[in-house]
């Protein structure tokens, strides 16, 4: 979905685990071009084959845009990823390839490997330290494939344990890994959440951000029903040398296809 701001046009993708919930999840695809996106995106592809996944993406005339790296089951230490924790390497590593997989499959451009959580008892300087070491490894399998990793912080309001704590030390992170290949996916509610300052921290980040999402707060529902000026906000992120996807991560307020009247209030 491309939507004119007062800074010119943004690529809007729809968030399938969030947005056309109404429906069950294969025919959120249709769905979602029927409302006018061209572009999806959504954490776990893995239930589904990626050909099935493939298939439903041609039958609606859709990009995927972004997945995530797989979460162990409920309960389990890698229930948000498991870059962060130590003891889980071969299960992150066994992720990563899947993800890249994937990836291949499905045309996608950005795999957001996920973070974790500190598992309780476990020195921080030694999980951060596993940490660069897991995103520097995926940073060695991605290299090449057109696959950009993107490393997104979690607000400690929303998760006090998530392992990495800011999109600075993610963009620190990937600065030291390698900047070409691993970035940071800038969450705009996520950032509003800790420590807001958005447009001034955006142009800080912009050289290294690889995928931008967005929410507003509080609630986590769509723009436009918060206190993020989100007309401000998207124009001035289409006023800048950012020309990726906008992934619309949110928990519509009044349904989506309803919730989508906000994208004609930012509108030039």
């Amino acid at each position: 979905m491309i939507v004119e701001t007062a800074g010119g046009p943004v690529r809007l993708a729809a968030n399938l685990k969030w947005l056309f919930t109404e429906l069950p999840f294969e025919q959120r695809f249709d769905a979602a071009a029927a409302a006018g996106f061209s572009g999806v995106e959504f954490a776990s592809p893995y239930d589904l084959p990626a050909e099935r996944v493939r298939r439903l993406l041609d039958a609606a005339g859709l990009e995927q845009v972004l997945i995530n790296t797989p979460a162990g089951p409920a309960g389990s230490p890698t229930v948000m990823g498991a870059a962060y924790v130590p003891e889980a390497r071969e299960e992150f590593r066994a992720g990563v390839d899947r993800a890249l997989q994937y990836a291949t499959v499905l045309g996608t451009s950005v795999v957001h490997v996920m973070s974790g959580l500190r598992p309780d008892g476990v020195d921080a300087d030694r999980a951060f330290a596993s940490y660069v070491a897991n995103i520097g490894w995926a940073a060695e399998r991605a290299r090449g494939t057109g696959v950009r990793i993107a490393l997104e912080a979690i607000n400690k309001r929303d998760q006090p344990r998530y392992g990495l704590a800011t999109m600075e030390t993610a963009a620190a992170v990937a600065e030291a890994v390698d900047p070409e290949t691993v970035g940071v996916l800038f969450d705009v509610y996520h950032a509003q959440v800790d420590g807001g300052d958005l447009i001034t921290r955006f142009d800080r980040l912009l050289p290294r951000i690889a995928h931008i999402q967005v929410a507003d707060n509080p609630g986590r529902g769509e723009p436009g029903t918060g206190e993020i000026a989100y007309d401000r906000v998207l124009a001035h992120i289409a006023a800048g040398s950012y020309d990726g996807w906008i992934g619309c991560e949110y928990g519509p307020v009044a349904g989506t296809v309803d919730g989508l009247a906000w994208t004609e209030r930012i509108a030039r």
